[in-house]
């Protein structure tokens, strides 16, 4: 195990202080499990977007569907029903 210096707001020392009393452990355990829980949601969150694209793609490869070929260009009158000038 390494050994980490870590600075924290007074509040949050007290929230430490708090938890590990009241479940009878350290204050490092507290911080340990408080880091593996935030990485572990940390890094579900960054593939959580990449999983929905892979789910809608198979989607499409099971539903193929038809469209405008042109909705790039033409979002906003497809959209709103109308087409948009720069000036407005």
């Amino acid at each position: 195990m390494l050994k980490t210096y870590l600075y924290v707001p007074e509040d949050l020392a007290d929230k430490i202080s708090f938890t590990a009393k009241s479940q009878n452990k350290s204050k490092a355990e507290v911080i340990r499990q408080a880091i593996e829980k935030g990485i572990a949601s940390v890094q579900q969150q960054g593939t959580a977007s990449a999983q929905v694209l892979l789910k809608l793609a198979e989607l499409g490869k099971r539903h193929p569907l038809q469209g405008p070929k042109d909705s790039s260009e033409r979002i906003d009158e497809l959209l709103w029903g109308k087409e948009w000038n720069h000036d407005e």
